[in-house]
């Protein structure tokens, strides 16, 4: 950035409070702006972090404009600067939307770049081996491609998300796109024309980097993106959507062995094999045996549980334990076999090509990481099984970003912000900070600036069955249809599980049969995620979701005015990396169920419960169909990390404050 266009350490606070005033070039830029004292406080303590190089921890409720807050003291320090966010449509919104506006409005000279990982990218290497020899399975996929090679005549930046319409589940996107396993590197003939180098080169160049949680990790866990690098040369590290870090963090700093790594490898070996050295090994029996290898590796770690409908996580002992154990050293032992064979018959023609050089240190890496978890699980890691019907992944990994956090930290004096609306329910934003090392940053809590006890009430059921009972989904369901039938639509049915999601769902569309209502019932799954949003907002509609749907949803205005959350979001206590954490904490002295179980509880539903009001003149009723909120001793504290909603008492209310709503709809 251009020194003599960005304010100083000494008056960077004076400068963002002036640019927040009244008088201010937001102010100018927009007649609807207005200055809000929790965007003041937020943004006041990002640029005191900037001028003294710490850490901040920052909670920021809906509606303080928190993007603003960190991305204006940022541009005016006139310092380099990473900003991470959880997701590449969040990256996509601060590159194209936030980072030019707020840049115009200041009239500073910034560089911004955005950087993505290399299944974002356009391979052009890859293009070509898809055109010429690539086996796909349908017309749909012979038309993507057909769309893939036209668009990649006329893109500069080759990020495949400019391709609208593309499916980001295709089968083609992996054949024309590189992974760090088959990326020739150097070697590869369209290495200067390379999407993925020309991001790096911008990212390096520009003032401003917007990168992701997922890539920031995975690149500091196996230095392939370019993050590593770009890390040590920049004064600021901001992470949007903070809460999502040590989920994310945890994924990609642990170790992964999977089956489908070995599928992918194999059709890799075949292909060039076969393309650029045929006959001077037997590549298809070569293939096929390290094929057989990686399904015997599924088939001993899956056990009983062959056919898993969606993701089935097993614990290591379940997997190892017993009379696994043998199962498990055998299929490890077949598998570094099949890849040992790969690898001396690759060695034999790596003079020929580079394809064969990568594909050599791939089944190397394999090799290792078979090895690793032949052996014992390491002190302070935990291992599982990812199963689903067509792979398993064997993972080991740390139980949190602490060690990885305090490194990074150590390593330069730079400015680390964290924000989020919602990063614990304690002053000391324990739930984040302590997961990520971060116990001696400054914290900050501010709140949203919108009126919750005017706008918004809050319904728990006093006589519902307790979750566990069969009877309590069917249940929900029914109350949601009253609900929705009450509203005119216009209601999130939110579910902790899938089985309850579809239990749910059926009970709801009965009563509201039962109702004669025309209202029509959405279902997580029946149709891609934006598809049924796009039609959830057109009218009358009841969606019912899980997971997904239980933050980074933004329906603002009376097209949501209602959100029904089935049960407190507890962790499930049989996942292995919540049995490894709350071992940990246990041996600490510490009480698992209130520091764990009823922390995380408090951030899953401030988030589901966080779609309901997202702008100053939101109305809306949350339902929760929980009555441990009203029994147990816990329930104060869970009711009390909500903002702060006025408490109905009884069905009567909720449903005459959602017909008020309904007659101020225009369709109401």
């Amino acid at each position: 950035m251009s020194d003599p266009a960005a304010a100083s350490s000494a008056d960077l606070v004076s400068a963002v409070r002036e640019a927040l005033s009244v008088e201010g070039p937001l102010a100018h830029a927009d007649d609807g702006f207005m200055p809000r004292e929790p965007q003041n406080r937020l943004a006041q303590a990002v640029a005191e972090a900037i001028e003294r190089r710490e850490a901040l921890v920052a909670e920021a409720g809906t509606g303080v404009g928190k993007t603003y807050a960190y991305l204006l003291p940022v541009l005016l320090s006139g310092r380099r600067t990473l900003v991470s966010t959880a997701t590449k449509s969040l990256q996509d919104q601060l590159f194209f939307r936030d980072l030019p506006r707020l840049r115009d409005i200041l009239k500073l000279p910034v560089t911004v770049a955005l950087l993505k990982g290399r299944a974002s990218y356009l391979c052009r290497h890859r293009l070509m081996l898809a055109r010429e020899g690539a086996t796909l399975p349908d017309r749909y996929a012979v038309r993507a491609l057909s769309r893939i090679e036209t668009w990649a005549q006329a893109t500069s930046s080759g990020d495949i998300g400019e391709l609208e319409g593309l499916d980001e589940r295709s089968e083609v996107i992996p054949l024309v796109t590189s992974t760090r396993d088959n990326c020739l590197g150097s070697e590869c003939g369209e290495y200067h024309a390379c999407h993925v180098m020309k991001a790096r080169r911008e990212a390096m160049a520009a003032d401003v980097v917007v990168v992701n949680h997922h890539l920031f990790f995975a690149d500091l866990a196996l230095r392939d993106s370019g993050v590593a690098e770009l890390l040590p040369t920049v004064d600021i590290a901001v992470f949007d959507e903070a809460h999502q870090m040590v989920e994310a963090g945890v994924q990609f700093l642990g170790q992964t062995l999977g089956t489908g790594q070995v599928h992918d490898f194999a059709q890799d070996l075949l292909a060039a094999g076969q393309q650029q050295a045929r006959g001077q090994a037997p590549w298809i029996d070569i293939a096929a045996v390290c094929e057989q290898a990686a399904k015997a590796l599924r088939l001993a770690v899956a056990g009983p549980h062959r056919e898993p409908k969606g993701v089935l996580r097993l614990r290591w002992d379940e997997v190892a334990g017993g009379g696994r154990q043998a199962l498990l050293d055998q299929g490890l032992s077949g598998l570094a076999e099949a890849l040992r064979v790969a690898a001396a018959a690759l060695e034999l023609v790596a003079a020929s090509s580079p394809d064969f050089v990568r594909l050599q240190s791939r089944a190397q890496a394999l090799q290792a990481q078979v090895a690793r978890f032949g052996l014992e699980t390491p002190p302070e890691r935990v291992r599982w099984v990812d199963l689903t019907p067509h792979q398993a992944r064997l993972i080991e990994s740390p139980l949190d970003i602490r060690s990885m956090m305090g490194e990074q930290r150590a390593q330069g004096h730079r400015a680390w912000v964290f924000t989020s609306a919602t990063l614990g329910d304690d002053e000391a934003l324990s739930w984040f900070s302590e997961a990520a090392g971060l116990d001696d940053a400054r914290k900050l809590r501010v709140g949203s600036p919108f009126a919750y006890a005017e706008h918004a009430r809050v319904y728990v059921p006093p006589r519902f069955p307790q979750p566990n009972e069969a009877a309590h989904p069917v249940m929900v369901g029914r109350a949601s249809a009253h609900c929705a039938h009450a509203l005119g639509g216009r209601t999130f049915v939110l579910t902790t599980t899938l089985r309850a999601m579809r239990t749910v769902a059926e009970a709801l569309q009965k009563e509201l049969e039962s109702l004669g209502s025309s209202l029509e019932v959405l279902v997580q799954g029946s149709a891609a995620k934006r598809s049924l949003l796009q039609r959830f907002q057109e009218g009358r509609c009841v969606l019912v979701g899980s997971a997904s749907f239980w933050e980074g949803i933004d329906v603002p205005g009376e097209a949501l005015q209602c959100v029904v959350i089935d049960k407190l979001p507890f962790p499930p206590p049989n996942d292995p990396l919540v049995e490894a954490r709350v071992r940990q904490l246990k041996s600490q002295g510490r009480d698992a169920f209130n520091d764990y179980f009823v922390a995380e509880a408090a951030i899953a539903l401030k988030q589901g419960a966080g779609r309901l009001i997202r702008t100053e003149t939101d109305r809306g009723l949350l339902v929760l169909c929980d009555v441990r909120l009203l029994q147990a001793r816990y329930g104060g504290r869970l009711l009390s990390a909500l903002p702060p909603m006025t408490m109905l008492s009884s069905g009567e209310e909720a449903l005459a404050w959602l017909r008020e709503l309904a007659a101020a709809h225009p369709e109401g």
